[in-house]
């Protein structure tokens, strides 16, 4: 698809990303990276420095790719583990920030409280190819497939890590994991036993606090509650000015594991949060001026229950139950929104079958979704339930010992909006030698249709009267109860290597070619006497293709120094069958360059120094379906921490340093541009006992 590109506030195309950066925190950075080099020369004899390890990172176990327990080296995916250690170390404050370490993954902070998170491509949002789980619990929205940010301060002390799959994993996860899977798992209650206290202060983080506990009530029973508050400050207008748009934020829960027997393991965690997030809205009005400004608080609250049972039936069969309840409430400016989620899962283990290892499984979903507009926006019926019924079958072959593995499986679902899908893949995984590991998949799969493109009626804009002949524009984008569901046949490969025990890279290359995208096409204009009305209607007129590579690689050039080195490199093709149907899908950066240094000065002081390139990229502004092109930007994160004992951790952070604030999206609704400031923050972990 070709179209034009509106010249943005935001591009500076005369002025490089380093001219509009800070020189004299640039040339900061430069010394702290020199000093460090030296001091590594002076601390090199340290005996008690931290040791890292390269082959360990190979031998990370990881479950997102196959539902089984598997070692990062032997997956047959584009998969990324994020660590507790790496989490860390980043200086992050939010799950959105921690993904930015992960190669493919987009990330736009869009103001004070709100994220775009996707995986190659199709950023936004709102965007909807990207399935995100926590602890096995879907976490998204049934009203636009995608997920609210904001809702999900998760603890991320608590986290043991983030597993990140790049391309779809739909065979066994079903509907809507087209581009990716983000796997949040947290920790075993055995592992966070005692207490911890964390207090962060700072410019951004202007008052975070969160509290753990953690005992042993029985024999292998575990248990940990944990209480978490958050405020953020908001961020500057890209007019000039205050964005109006800080917010606060409360969560707290609990988690159980609890292992009765050898046979038999059962967890239970839930949670419950609460939240308001300021924000400055530009809402169209059917009176003149034909805009409203308002200033809104969304208030969201929710709670979660997951219990799951593991039974080992024997050596070679296991069984998983699982069941969650998922209540989540959203008011604000232009709709409340309210939705319930109810999900069974039964998956076996079979792995006694000569060279065959079988995995099996049974799903049933319900969801609920009550939606209240105002005049910018209504649903067809206020309330709607949904089911998903699923069956996934997966069989790994051994075709050669030790060497090689062939992985064949499909998904099967049936759903109320488009009927039954089929989401089938091949997935080969070939040894070459004990350091080097080669893989090529195959998969279809699609994104089933939400509430918002079967059932909604939204004011997008008013484009105001020219006197005397032209009455005003009423612009509206509706729903399609036929929308179809959005396929992907995705072709992929990787290859991984670990060199003399210092170096690993992990490349993985793809090329999806997509058909039955979203998009967006012209009704004819209707006359209703005060005004016209044109409609834009969502359809599935847009086809085409995204294809690139991702490179990881770790380098360890000492015992106490590491690198890591995250490239992605993106390319988006779209093609429509009507020259009136529009792009409604948010693009992503063609380059992204992320470097870090994490180094142990001494025994008990660590520096960490991240840089982040973002090159530019394409945004649509939903009220007038307007493309905004955000320049590209440089960014840097500095931590310098100091443990004066065990169970103490002093930490001073420095954010996006190099500029004093920067653009990295426009939301596609009602919301103001706003840039993204530096911040300095102070971070305290305490464990009493």
């Amino acid at each position: 698809m070709s179209y034009s590109v509106k010249p943005s506030r935001f591009v500076t195309a005369k002025t490089s990303v380093l001219d509009a950066c800070d020189r004299s925190v640039v040339f900061g950075v430069g010394i702290v990276l020199l000093v460090v080099g030296w001091i590594d020369v002076a601390w090199s004899n340290d005996e008690n420095m931290v040791d890292f390890d390269i082959e360990a990172l190979m031998d990370i176990e990881v479950t997102s790719v196959s539902k089984q327990v598997r070692k990062l080296s032997d997956s047959a995916a584009a998969i990324f583990v994020i660590t507790q250690e790496d989490i860390r170390r980043s200086g992050a404050t939010s799950v959105p920030d921690v993904l930015r370490l992960a190669p493919g993954i987009n990330v736009a902070r869009i103001d004070g409280n709100k994220w775009a998170v996707s995986a190659r491509g199709f950023n936004g949002r709102f965007a909807n190819k990207l399935l995100v789980l926590v602890d096995g619990r879907t976490v998204y929205s049934p009203a636009f497939s995608g997920v609210y940010w904001e809702a999900s301060d998760l603890m991320l002390e608590d986290i043991e890590r983030i597993e990140v799959i790049r391309g779809p994993g739909a065979t066994l996860w079903g509907a809507n994991a087209v581009n990716g899977v983000i796997n949040i798992s947290s920790r075993h209650a055995a592992d966070t036993q005692g207490s911890l206290v964390t207090a962060m202060l700072g410019d951004e983080i202007q008052g975070a606090v969160a509290v753990r506990a953690g005992r042993r009530f029985a024999e292998n029973s575990y248990a940990r509650i944990y209480l978490k508050t958050t405020e953020r400050d908001e961020t500057e207008r890209e007019s000039g000015g205050d964005a109006g748009d800080e917010g606060d934020a409360q969560r707290g829960g609990f988690r159980v594991d609890l292992q009765p027997s050898y046979k038999n393991t059962f967890t239970f965690q839930g949670d419950f949060y609460r939240g308001n997030f300021d924000q400055q809205l530009l809402l169209p009005d059917l009176a003149p001026p034909f805009v409203n400004f308002l200033n809104d608080t969304v208030e969201t609250d929710g709670w979660n229950f997951l219990g799951r049972w593991r039974h080992t039936q024997s050596a070679d069969s296991e069984f998983t139950l699982q069941a969650y309840y998922d209540f989540n409430n959203r008011n604000e400016g232009f709709a409340d929104q309210t939705d319930k989620t109810m999900d069974f899962e039964l998956q076996h283990l079979i792995a006694g079958w000569d060279k065959h290892h079988v995995i099996w499984g049974l799903g049933y979903r319900y969801f609920e979704t009550d939606f209240n507009g105002n005049v910018a926006a209504v649903l067809g019926d206020t309330r709607r339930d949904d089911e998903v019924f699923s069956f996934f079958l997966q069989d790994e072959i051994t075709l050669v010992s030790d060497r090689l593995w062939l992985a064949l499986g499909s998904k099967f679902e049936r759903n109320d909006y488009t009927g039954t899908e089929i989401q089938p893949s091949v997935r080969l995984m070939w040894s070459l030698a004990d350091n080097q590991k080669l893989w090529l998949g195959a998969s279809r799969a699609v994104r089933v249709a939400s509430r918002v493109e079967h059932d909604v009626d939204f004011l997008q804009t008013v484009v105001p009267p020219v006197p005397p002949f032209i009455p005003p524009v009423v612009v509206r984008l509706i729903g399609d109860d036929g929308y179809d569901s959005e396929q992907l046949i995705a072709w992929e490969g990787g290859y991984r290597v670990t060199v003399a025990g210092s170096l690993m890279l992990d490349f993985a290359a793809f090329y999806n070619d997509y058909d039955d995208l979203r998009s967006v096409g012209l009704e004819p204009p209707v006359f209703m006497g005060t005004h016209v009305q044109q409609s834009i209607r969502f359809n599935n007129k847009l086809s085409g293709d995204t294809h690139g590579f991702e490179l990881s690689a770790v380098w360890q050039p000492t015992e106490t120094w590491r690198w890591d080195l995250v490239y992605g490199y993106l390319e988006q093709n779209f093609d429509t069958r009507n020259a009136t149907d529009k792009l409604q899908n948010g693009e992503a950066p063609r380059h992204q360059v992320s470097l870090r240094s994490q180094y142990d000065l001494t025994n008990n002081v660590e520096l960490d120094v991240w840089l982040r390139y973002t090159d530019q990229a394409h945004a649509v502004d939903g009220r007038n379906e307007s493309v905004y092109q955000i320049d590209a930007y440089l960014s840097a994160d500095v931590r310098l921490a100091w443990r004066p004992n065990k169970n103490l951790e002093l930490a001073l952070v420095g954010q996006n340093l190099l500029d004093p604030a920067h653009p990295e999206y426009i939301e596609e609704s009602f919301t103001l541009p706003t840039e993204i400031e530096r911040s300095v923050s102070f971070k305290i972990m305490w464990r009493p006992w």
